[in-house]
């Protein structure tokens, strides 16, 4: 819908609820989304989306929930009783969704809500998930899924597997397990179909199967979806029993949000917030960050003051600084980008750290070379000062060469002590760059103009 458009509905909408015609609201909600419904709903206040969330049958208003954004959920929810909140919406959700609706409750609400759940069995999935790490696969994985017994025959199968599609929106893959429930492999459709009422399950399945244990990172189920272009992903505990599955849309929030956190620490922030985060925990999360690059200008000033009389002996100095500052501040965040992009995407593994510290030497020495000389040209016609143009060009060199190794190196350094090599794109990366380049600046001038003057 285009802006117009959405104002124009957003009005009549509201003009609806005010009157409380409850069939024209649901007329207007008819044709949509649950994902669109969500959007809508970000712009209502909290009584007027309470209004147009009751009127939606239980399955549509728990799929509207979960597209909520995480802070208009928890606010939404805690305006509903605890017992609206299980009978309308956790029993139409599955239990991943679940899990992350209850997570986002205050510890007694949260307690409430599971106490009014009628499934006892759904009530203990959410409970055992909620136990998981929420960055983990455990985190992330759904319980419902299709799982035979290796032992049964294809009858059998046929049997408890339409029993068990009944608590599942989609059916992916049928998981075959042992007695004990330890993950064999799967079974395909086409394998059941052609098989005989008396074939077992052990005779026709497919025992090639990639899964992860509950433990595993997110960042790392997200690597393995997309690398062997995965929709599903079966989870197992520490010896290999059938816990859960993972979905490619639980995947995709994972790299949304991961690819939000780099971003933050990218810019100096250092922790994950969100715009309708408090002030204080704003100010909490960017403030760190500001403090170093407040520390490294006072460095950068002493610097300059420890090189005060070589500017008075050589004013025309000075008017590089700006310039010398921003190229080692740039050319370290270009390397250190590409590095720690390289590091996200697990691609730096077919290089050694010395060919990717090789190739990146010879980039720099490349745009060294271009950019020095593009300003040396320029300070040789318009300055018509030697000395001056030797040094600019000459520490912008050497300057750029630093930048780029230093951009390198870090990211490579942080990540192998595991720490987010994204600290490295942010603002340690510029400050460092603009405190050596100027140090790098002013030998080059004290060296190069004594042997030109």
């Amino acid at each position: 819908m285009s802006t117009e458009l959405t104002r124009k509905y957003l009005n009549e909408l509201r003009s609806i609820i005010e009157i409380k015609d409850d069939a024209a609201a649901l007329l207007m909600m008819e044709d949509l989304h649950p994902a669109d419904i969500a959007e809508i709903y970000n712009d209502l206040s909290i009584e007027e989306a309470t209004y147009l969330f009751l009127l939606l049958d239980p399955e549509n208003a728990s799929d509207v929930l979960v597209e909520l954004e995480e802070y208009d959920r928890e606010t939404f929810l805690k305006s509903l009783p605890s017992e609206l909140i299980a009978s309308q919406f956790i029993d139409n959700m599955e239990s991943d969704d679940a899990a992350d609706v209850i997570g986002d409750l205050a510890e007694e609400k949260k307690q409430e809500v599971l106490l009014h759940i009628d499934d006892v069995e759904q009530a203990g999935d959410i409970v055992d998930l909620l136990s998981y790490d929420e960055d983990t696969a455990g985190g992330l994985m759904a319980k419902e899924l299709i799982l035979v017994n290796e032992n049964w025959g294809v009858a059998t199968c046929i049997r408890e597997m339409r029993k068990q599609a009944e608590d599942l929106d989609e059916i992916y893959f049928i998981y075959v397990v042992s007695d004990e429930n330890l993950l064999l492999g799967i079974l395909s459709l086409k394998a059941l179909i052609l098989a005989s009422a008396s074939t077992k399950v052990k005779d026709i399945y497919n025992a090639e199967i990639r899964s992860v244990r509950t433990d595993t990172d997110s960042e790392e189920v997200a690597r393995i979806m997309e690398k062997y272009d995965l929709i599903v992903l079966p989870v197992t505990d520490s010896i290999g029993r059938l816990m859960g599955r993972i979905t490619i849309d639980d995947v995709v929030d994972v790299i949304r949000d991961e690819a939000e956190k780099d971003y933050q620490m990218a810019s100096g922030i250092s922790a994950d917030v969100e715009t309708t985060d408090s002030p204080a925990r704003l100010s909490r999360a960017r403030l760190p960050w500001l403090i170093i690059g407040l520390l490294g200008g006072i460095i950068v000033a002493a610097v300059i003051g420890h090189f005060e009389n070589d500017i008075k002996i050589n004013p025309e100095m000075a008017f590089f600084i700006p310039l010398i500052a921003a190229m080692a501040g740039n050319v370290g965040i270009q390397s250190s980008a590409i590095i720690v992009q390289g590091i996200a995407s697990n691609s730096l593994g077919l290089e050694s750290t010395g060919r990717k510290l090789m190739k990146e030497l010879l980039v720099a020495l490349l745009n060294g070379i271009i950019l020095s000389g593009i300003l040396f040209l320029y300070n040789y016609f318009i300055s018509k000062n030697l000395a001056l143009t030797f040094t600019v060009s000459s520490s912008l060199f050497v300057v750029i060469i630093f930048a780029a190794m230093f951009g390198t190196l870090i990211p490579l350094l942080l990540n192998r002590v595991k720490i987010d090599p994204a600290l490295a794109t942010g603002p340690f990366i510029t400050t460092m760059n603009d405190i050596m380049g100027l140090f790098i600046y002013f030998l080059m001038g004290r060296l190069l103009y004594g042997i030109f003057i």
